[in-house]
């Protein structure tokens, strides 16, 4: 299954590739804890960001266990400038929060 690959250490490089029922579409972004990607969660039909701990922190429990830290804490909040935590996941080589995307509000 596409899900159950390690993560690979180039930025990007997981775009098109699945894990569960969330399809990384695009890289966004990259920074100290992981990197963020655009993905469709096929099962709802909408964007989503996915955040991946870094493959080169994955191996750290105690990087593991800030990054999944990171993503209780922020689901326990509701403000318009905290992301929305719609959901958590493991795979072999890895972590992710699931998260709502951005949208501009008009």
């Amino acid at each position: 299954m596409e899900h159950e690959r390690a993560a690979p250490e180039t930025p990007g490089a997981l775009a098109g590739q699945t894990l569960g029922h969330y399809r990384l579409k695009k890289l966004l972004g990259s920074g100290g804890m992981g990197h963020v990607y655009l993905a469709e969660d096929t099962r709802l039909g909408r964007n989503v960001a996915v955040k991946l701990l870094a493959p080169d922190l994955v191996a750290n429990a105690d990087s593991r266990s800030r990054f999944m830290r990171e993503a209780r804490l922020a689901s326990a909040l509701d403000h318009p400038n905290v992301c929305t935590i719609l959901d958590v996941g493991e795979f072999s080589g890895g972590c992710f929060i699931v998260m709502r995307t951005w949208r501009a509000r008009r």
